[in-house]
Formats: structure tokens, C-alpha cells, sequence
């Protein structure tokens, strides 16, 4: 089979764009007709581009992939294992498509929760007037095909002033064989608010199928928000998200970004400093074996003075898996003052296994306190003697100290339920992609 490695791919995965081409408000229908438009001019990335040298996507280029018309029916019975029991709200999407029997939305003074297809005249507008001004159709291919396809989806609106009480959960589910489903999430945290946004992708087909994703997040003056990303997809999908972070004065994003799933996975992460005093908390944490490739390349921009930006990004591959992280600084001219911090750190459980890791550092300023590093290894033989002579086994003493090494990201989630179901998983996944 011929590999697809320009715009005819990307006309082959907009075939099914018409579907959705005329409906909803007409600056929404205008939107998509310039992503279609775009993405009919683009090429898709391979790995001749510098961002994408380490991830080749022939693989994907050689697949099929349809949109789905109509979602697999569920009864909320048969999810209760997915779903987070802090969260008051949640909106589920099954392969793209809004389950409004799966979700719950809870009342709350200035909080708008809401499927992108289904807004009020006043949410319309907030929509209208922050959807795709972070990510950018011009800038990513599949950022364009996932706003060509663009009808359901998540809106989190907190209105000046308040705060969501519980976290927002925002589940989309994965069913069906050779399905492409286009996820998208916009979140606009006004001034002075607060909310906790659990972003969860999960396969429920062992098959393969394509997850583009996108996500714009809006932080205002002094408001805070905490974003988990959840990538759990079946081990033979393919999983490509773009998440785009813009943070005003004094404002607050943190977030933990956690991959499990995927034959390929690839997570662009953009955090833009829009204001002085802001603060950044970025971690991650890949678990991949197998022929797994999981990729996250982030970018963090220092544009004003007294920004704080700390990022941690661990990885364990095993089996013949390759984990690729690049991750760069920016710090600007007038950024003085600038407190950032990076480290990527990487564990390899077989020789089959393989990590890319580049953390960079680019400085404009010259009043800053910035500081890098990277570490590729294997398990410490002091520390598994240390466990065998206090009578584990071989294998007892790895799983240990594999799940102590991921378990650092996962500790910091600040939703109990979900952080204590994820160490489970990662122990699981510690004994499932142990040497070998």
C-alpha cells in the first residue's frame, strides 16, 4: 500500500467533514470551513520535520479512518468503573459523539458546563469569542482536521469571582475499529476563579482507531486551574492531542499529564505567559512496553517578569518501547525575574527499550534563575539489593522501585479517588512491563 505522507491523507481523513460543515451558529460554520480549507493546503508532519524526527507516523499514514455517525449505546452501569465519584459534573462523549444519558451536570452559580453543540446565547458568545484563538489551524495539520470536524464538545466556563466546588470530568470513549474521533475542550477560567478539569480518554476496543484531540484552556488574572490529562487509549489506537494554555496576570495553571495507552501517542503542550506573577506546574508520566511510542513535546513561554514555571516528566519503557520527550523554555527579554525549572527523567526496563529525552533552555533576560536536566538509566542494583536482602524477590524489589519512580506524578493528582485508582494501574502496568 502506497504510504499517504501529504494533503491527500488529510483529504482522505476530511472526506466525512461535510457532515457537519453546515450545522450550528454561522461563525461556527465559518470556523470549520477555514480548517477545512487549511488543512486541504497542509501537509501532515513526518519525521523529516525537526518536531517530529523521532516519531514516525507511517503507520497511522497507512490506515483508514472513518468518523462514526452514530455512538455504541452504553447504560451508566457499564461505566461506573470509569467514572470519578468527587465529580459532581461530567460530560461523556462516546467516539466523539455527546452522551447526554452517560453525563450529569450539577447547578452552579457561575459555572457554565456544557456540550459545545447545545449552548445558550450567552455561552454561544464566550464560545464564539475564545474557540480556536489558542490553537491554531494555520500552525498544526491535525489541529486543523480536529476543528474541521468540530460539533460536540466540552465547554468549562467559570464566570468572574467563582469556583467549581468538585472537578469537572470530561470522559471520552473510544469503541469503535478503524473510528476517528475528533475530541475538542475549551476551558475559560475567568478572573479570580478555580477549577479542577479531568480530561480522560479510554479505549473500549481492542483495535485500532485515531483520537485527535484538541484543547484551549483560558486562565485569567489571578484565577487557578488544575488540569489532569488522562491518555488510557487501547494499546493498538492512535492518540494525537494538541493542548494550548494561555495565562493571564498572577494566574495559576497546573497540570499532570498521564499516558498509559496508544500504539503511537503524541501530546503537544503549549503554556503561553500572558501577565506578570504567573505560576506553571507541569508533570507527566509515560508507562509504555511493548512496541509502544509515547511522545510528549511541551513548550512553556516566559513573556513577562516574575513568571514561576516547574516541570517534572518521568518515563518508563519497557519491552521495545520508545518514550520521546522534548521539552523547551522560553524566556523573552523582558521576562526578568523568571524562576523556571525543568527536569526529564527516564527509566528503562530492558535493553530493547529506548528514550529520547531534549529539555531546552532559550534566555533573553538576563535576571532569571533557570536551571535543566535529563537522566537516562536502569533500576539501581544497590536499591534492588537493598529490597532482595529484606527478603523480596527479584521481581518483587523492580516492581517496587518502578512503581516508586512513577508514582511521584501520580501522588500530586489532586483528586483522591483518581490518584489512588492510577497507582493501582501503574503497579499493574509495573509488573505487565517488566523486563523483556
Amino acid at each position: 500500500m502506497q504510504v499517504q505522507t501529504h494533503s491527500n491523507y488529510l483529504e482522505s481523513l476530511l472526506q466525512g467533514s461535510a457532515s457537519v460543515t453546515d450545522a450550528g451558529a454561522n461563525w461556527l460554520r465559518q470556523l470549520r470551513m477555514r480548517a477545512v480549507e487549511r488543512a486541504n493546503e497542509m501537509s501532515v508532519p513526518t519525521t523529516r520535520d525537526e518536531d517530529w524526527r523521532f516519531t514516525d507516523l507511517t503507520s497511522l499514514y497507512r490506515s483508514s479512518f472513518r468518523p462514526i455517525s452514530s455512538a455504541t449505546a452504553f447504560q451508566e452501569s457499564e461505566l461506573s468503573d470509569l467514572f470519578i465519584p468527587e465529580a459532581q459534573t461530567r460530560l461523556v462523549f462516546v467516539d466523539g459523539i455527546y452522551a447526554a444519558n452517560l453525563s450529569r451536570v450539577t447547578e452552579q452559580r457561575g459555572v457554565t458546563i456544557a456540550n459545545l453543540a447545545e449552548l445558550s446565547t450567552a455561552a454561544g458568545a464566550i464560545a464564539e469569542s475564545r474557540l480556536g484563538k489558542l490553537a491554531l489551524i494555520d500552525e498544526d495539520a491535525f489541529a486543523a482536521v480536529n476543528t474541521a470536524f468540530l460539533r460536540d464538545g466540552a465547554l468549562v466556563h467559570i464566570a468572574p469571582g467563582y469556583r467549581s466546588d468538585s472537578p469537572i470530568h470530561l470522559l471520552f470513549i473510544a469503541t469503535s475499529k478503524d473510528g476517528a474521533a475528533y475530541p475538542r475542550v475549551l476551558v475559560v477560567a475567568e478572573a479570580g476563579t478555580e477549577c479542577t478539569v479531568v480530561e480522560d480518554f479510554v479505549g473500549r476496543v481492542d483495535a485500532a482507531y485515531f483520537t485527535d484531540a484538541v484543547s484551549e484552556v483560558h486562565v485569567g488574572e489571578n484565577a487557578r486551574v488544575s488540569h489532569v490529562k488522562l491518555q488510557r487509549e487501547a494499546h493498538s489506537a492512535f492518540h494525537i492531542a494538541n493542548t494550548s494554555v494561555n495565562v493571564a496576570n498572577n494566574g495559576s495553571y497546573a497540570t499532570w499529564t498521564v499516558a498509559f495507552g496508544g500504539r503511537i501517542s503524541r501530546h503537544n503542550l503549549s503554556i503561553v505567559q500572558a501577565g506578570a506573577g504567573t505560576q506553571f506546574s507541569v508533570d507527566g508520566l509515560a508507562l509504555i512496553g511493548g512496541r509502544q511510542l509515547a511522545d510528549m513535546h511541551s513548550s512553556i513561554d516566559h513573556a513577562y517578569p516574575s513568571g514561576r514555571s516547574r516541570q517534572l516528566h518521568k518515563t518508563v519503557a519497557g519491552g521495545a518501547a520508545h518514550a520521546v520527550f522534548n521539552g523547551k523554555i522560553l524566556v523573552r527579554e523582558g521576562a526578568q525575574q523568571t524562576d523556571s525549572g525543568q527536569q526529564s527523567r527516564n527509566l528503562l526496563l530492558s535493553n530493547k527499550a529506548h528514550i529520547d529525552t531534549k529539555p531546552q533552555l532559550e534566555i533573553f533576560a538576563d535576571d532569571v534563575k533557570c536551571a535543566h536536566g535529563a537522566t537516562v538509566g536502569q533500576i539501581d542494583l544497590e536499591e534492588l539489593f537493598y529490597l532482595k536482602s529484606r527478603g523480596l524477590s527479584e521481581t518483587a524489589a523492580r516492581n517496587l522501585l518502578t512503581y516508586a519512580f512513577a508514582a511521584q506524578v501520580i501522588n500530586g493528582i489532586p483528586v483522591q479517588s483518581l490518584a489512588k485508582r492510577l497507582e493501582k494501574t501503574v503497579l499493574e502496568q509495573t509488573h505487565m512491563k517488566g523486563p523483556g
